[in-house]
């Protein structure tokens, strides 16, 4: 992970249909069209926002997070883009709390160049930060296939591969969106293994794993994070 949990983060929560615990199914790249799911609800697809296969259903904002290098600083917040070019709008609050390094810090960490890592409550490409990691630890983190595939313009979707391990009941659209630490573990693993992209919910599914939902990509959209915080699985 890029450093430990040290901060509370703002609560967001859906009632949902919880799957009930099941076995994997290993799988191997693929290709062909994905089946429609249901659209986010009370919010529209921003650019930058690649459109696979679906998403699971929410109401709201949602516990999520990205990381990147800041590019803009203002009073009430900052601008970072990801390693794919996704511009994301971060707010701070009073209650952020900073880190640099694994050191606590203050606001005026944030500085233009730096690498940051924010968690917080995420809608659309804006995150109201909970907690801000300037300088985060580095990792050796590593994916189970796959490479982060950044959104270009016009193009609905990068590939339809499948990597990993895919939980076998795993259904979009059903499960319990969770927050807290939580949603920031299963964040920061989903963001190490695939920087790029946006984590906008994390959603518990069965056998004690979790979807991360994450946006801004062209692939991968759900990334698969075991009970152990390991990521195993990711497709469109």
């Amino acid at each position: 992970m890029f450093s430990s949990l040290r901060s509370k983060v703002i609560a967001a929560g859906a009632a949902a249909v919880v799957i009930a615990g099941g076995s994997y199914g290993i799988v191997t790249a693929t290709s062909g069209s994905a089946s429609a799911a249901p659209a986010a609800a009370n919010s529209s697809p921003a650019v930058g926002f690649g459109s696979g296969s679906g998403s699971n259903a929410r109401s709201g904002p949602a516990a999520g997070g990205s990381a990147g290098t800041i590019t803009s600083v203002s009073s009430s917040g900052f601008t970072l883009t990801t390693a794919t070019g996704q511009k994301v709008t971060i707010k701070e609050a009073s209650a952020t709390s900073y880190e640099k390094g694994t050191s606590t810090a203050t606001s005026g960490a944030v500085t233009t160049g730096e690498p940051v890592l924010v968690l917080g409550t995420t809608d659309n490409t804006t995150i109201t930060a909970a907690q801000v990691i300037v300088q985060p630890p580095s990792t050796s983190g590593s994916n189970p296939g796959g490479q982060v595939i950044g959104f270009t313009t016009g193009q609905k979707q990068g590939t339809s591969e499948t990597v990993g391990q895919i939980p076998s009941d795993y259904t979009q659209g059903s499960g319990t969106i969770v927050s807290g630490t939580t949603a920031d573990q299963a964040t920061e693993a989903a963001l190490t293994a695939y920087p790029g992209g946006i984590v906008d919910r994390v959603v518990a599914i069965g056998n004690g794993d979790y979807e991360v939902h994450y946006i801004g990509v062209n692939w991968p959209h759900h990334i698969f994070v075991n009970q152990n915080f390991q990521v195993i699985g990711a497709n469109d």
